[in-house]
This record gives C-alpha cells, sequence and structure tokens, in this order.
C-alpha cells in the first residue's frame, strides 16, 4: 500500500485523513500472502472412540485446527456432531488452501458434545492428532492413533483423514421424498433419513446424511445439494482405463472388465435409508444404487424413483418387494461460485470502520488501553484497520475508506 493512500474518518464536527508508516506491518502481512497451489478437501472418520457417557455411548464431533505463525492453534471448522456413536463418519468435510512452499500444521480434535455451546473447555476430550497437511496429501487416506494431552493413547481409538483436491465447484442440488417405507418402531413409525455415498478405491465414502423425518413413513426432506466431486469425483464421463489387448479374444475380455469397473467405479453412488434412534442403534431400511446420469433424468413431471431393498429380508421372505419406494424429484446441477469469481467478475468491496470510542476501552494515556497514544503512534485499533486493509485495498476502487467513530465526548460541551 502507498504511503499516500489514506483513510477517510467521518463522524460529527470533524473530518480526519491518517496514515501509517507502518512498514514493518505491511511486511508482515505481505510474507504472509504465498499463494495457494489448490483446495484440499478433508474426510473424517473414527473408530473405537473412549466412550464418557453413562447409559449411553459418546456424542464425537471432530474439531480442525491450524497452528498460525504466533504459534497459536486457531480453530477453522467442526464437524457435525454424531450422536451415540463410538465409530462416527463425518458427513461434513473440511476444505483447506494447500500451501506446497509452507509446512501447514494441523490439529484433529475429537470431543464428546453433551450441551448447545460453542465452548469446548466443558466438553469430553476424546483425543486428538498432530500432523501436516503435507503429510495428509502424501498418503491420500492417513489413519493415526488418537492422543490424549498426556500424550497417551485414548484407548483403541483412531482417526482417519482423508484427503481429496478441490477441481470441480459444481454442486448438485437435490429434492427427495419416499413413500411406504418399512416401520421399524413398535410405537409409532420410523424416523427416517437418507446417507449418500460414492464408490472410491478403498470402498464406499460418506458424501452426505439428510435430517431427520420424524414419525413418517412417507417423508419429504427438505431440499439439499452436494458437492459433484463427493458424489462421483466431478467427472460422470471419465472413462476407466483399461490395458490395450491385441488378441481378439483379449480385446472382447477387455469390453468385459471396462464394464465391470465402470459398474464399481466412481460414477455410482449407494443410497442407504435408516430409521432413526436415538440410542445411536439406527436400523436400515433399505439400499439402493445408481449413478449420476441415471439420477439427473429425475424433474418434477417425472420423478426418478428407485426400489429401496434391504437384502436381510429379501432372503427371508419370498413374497418380499421392496421397503419403500425413494423419489428423486429434483437432481441438478449448478456452478457454486467462487469468492475469486465474483472478484473477476467485477465485485468491488468497500470497506468501512467503526471505532468505539466509549469509556471501556480505558484511558488513552495508559498502554493497556485499545486507544493508548502510543510513543511509537500505532495502537491496536490502528494495527487491526491496517492488517485488513491492506488485504481488501486491491479489490475497492478509490482506496479511500470511510471510519466512524461512535461513542465520543466532543469538544467544547464534552457530549
Amino acid at each position: 500500500m502507498k504511503p499516500s493512500e489514506r483513510f477517510r474518518e467521518k463522524k460529527p464536527h470533524r473530518r480526519k485523513q491518517f496514515r501509517s508508516n507502518s512498514h514493518r506491518e505491511k511486511r508482515r502481512i505481505a510474507s504472509m500472502a504465498a499463494p495457494c497451489v489448490s483446495k484440499v478437501e478433508l474426510t473424517i472418520s473414527c473408530e473405537n472412540l473412549l466412550d464418557m457417557d453413562v447409559g449411553s455411548k459418546s456424542d464425537p464431533l471432530c474439531v480442525l485446527f491450524l497452528l498460525t505463525a504466533q504459534n497459536q492453534w486457531f480453530e477453522v471448522d467442526r464437524t457435525e456432531r454424531v450422536k451415540n456413536c463410538l465409530n462416527p463418519k463425518f458427513a461434513k468435510k473440511f476444505v483447506v488452501d494447500y500451501y506446497f512452499e509452507i509446512v501447514q500444521k494441523l490439529r484433529f480434535g475429537v470431543y464428546d458434545i453433551d450441551n448447545k455451546t460453542l465452548d469446548l473447555s466443558d466438553d469430553d476430550f476424546l483425543g486428538d492428532l498432530e500432523c501436516t497437511l503435507g503429510q495428509i496429501v502424501s498418503s491420500s487416506k492417513l489413519m493415526r492413533p488418537l492422543l490424549l494431552k498426556n500424550k497417551k493413547p485414548a484407548g483403541k481409538g483412531t482417526i482417519t483423514i482423508s484427503a481429496e483436491e478441490i477441481k470441480d465447484n459444481r454442486v448438485v442440488n437435490f429434492e427427495v421424498e419416499a413413500r411406504k417405507l418399512d416401520n421399524k418402531d413398535f410405537f409409532g413409525k420410523s424416523d427416517p433419513y437418507l446417507e449418500f455415498y460414492r464408490q472410491t478405491e478403498t470402498g464406499w465414502q460418506l458424501a452426505h446424511r439428510t435430517e431427520v423425518v420424524k414419525n413418517n413413513l412417507n417423508p419429504c426432506w427438505k431440499p439439499f445439494r452436494i458437492p459433484l466431486r463427493s458424489l462421483c469425483a466431478g467427472d460422470m464421463d471419465k472413462p476407466i482405463k483399461v490395458p490395450e489387448f491385441v488378441s481378439g479374444i483379449m480385446l472382447a475380455l477387455r469390453e468385459a472388465v471396462t464394464v465391470a469397473l465402470l459398474w464399481l467405479g466412481g460414477h455410482w453412488c449407494k443410497v442407504e435409508c435408516y430409521d432413526y434412534d436415538s440410542d445411536g442403534s439406527h436400523d436400515l431400511i433399505g439400499i439402493f444404487e445408481t449413478n449420476m446420469k441415471r439420477l439427473q433424468d429425475a424433474s418434477r413431471s417425472t420423478p426418478a424413483e428407485f426400489e429401496c431393498i434391504n437384502h436381510k429380508k429379501k432372503q427371508k421372505k419370498k413374497s418380499y418387494k421392496n421397503s419403500g419406494i425413494v423419489s428423486v424429484k429434483t437432481c441438478q446441477i449448478v456452478r457454486e461460485y467462487t469468492f475469486l469469481d465474483y472478484i473477476m467478475g467485477g465485485c468491488q468491496i468497500n470497506f468501512t470502520v467503526g471505532i468505539d470510542f466509549t469509556g471501556s476501552n480505558g484511558d488513552p494515556r495508559l498502554p493497556d488501553s485499545l486507544h493508548y497514544i502510543s510513543p511509537q503512534g500505532v495502537n491496536e485499533y490502528l494495527s487491526a484497520i491496517w492488517s485488513v486493509g491492506l488485504v481488501v485495498q486491491d479489490y475497492d476502487s478509490d482506496k479511500m475508506f470511510p471510519a466512524f467513530g461512535f461513542g465520543a465526548q466532543i469538544p467544547p460541551t464534552w457530549q
């Protein structure tokens, strides 16, 4: 930022322009601005977690922390909480920026959540894992034991982290309902929900979990969206590579193998329907498998319908047909625009500062005040303004940033 670029402060009875000579702060911010190589999506699952609850099982949640340049752990994101489960597969993914030239230290903390507060200090700690993003990316799938704060093993608990580079920002909008689902409850009706899986080289991976519809055998779930990459690796028509054979017999075999691989490949997804139970022992209602091309045939006038099959019931009963019908009314692929898309499309960011001048900030003559009149000319407020302004200035057209003050006593009346 050029020294001539300035903030414009607006407040009653006076207007002031101020500028900063904090070149040290500018160099510090610039050093942090390394180019992002790519974005990486992390999928988390755990096994054999400690059971911290009496009369039920732990309700685990995973929190991702990043070690900052100040050597402090900063919370990046959290998964959803999975109730009454010691082997959770979290549907919520972590998306992080990957920098090849920077060592990015991560910590995955697993907690038993028994309240609605965001504070983790009152929750039971089930273990954590410290590693680098480079370790995860190089392994593709990293499994490690969870450790307690004393660095001892958290029982037999393990955490598995799968990494996938994000190359596609398309999402799939779904509207799904079902009818005539099996009733799994004695007193009342089933509480159904759906889980969407995609086929990977290492098995089925959870892509999305819907909400639970209580006491309903003909549920209609809220519209939801799933990243296309999570369903079919973002490419529905990508061919499976099979070695070329010259023999006619081997050519026929190659074609048969290709068909089998296409069926088993990442283009197929599996949907499981469960009856939710508060104790975590969810009952399977049925399963169906399909691919994105079949799902895309869905429309409000002609839904794509699938029989929900419970294979155990099918083996026991000769007259068994299905455990209900799942109807996909909408399956629409749309592009989810990124922040960069908006910026490159001409979006302008307006940066406005509001400064609190009330007495709660303390006497400006004292060093512990946020308004401290420092001999060095920089206080906490000015540092914060410059730290954000240095980043935002490139996206502002006139490089003039309004600053408003409130709560001050204005001379000469001091009101």
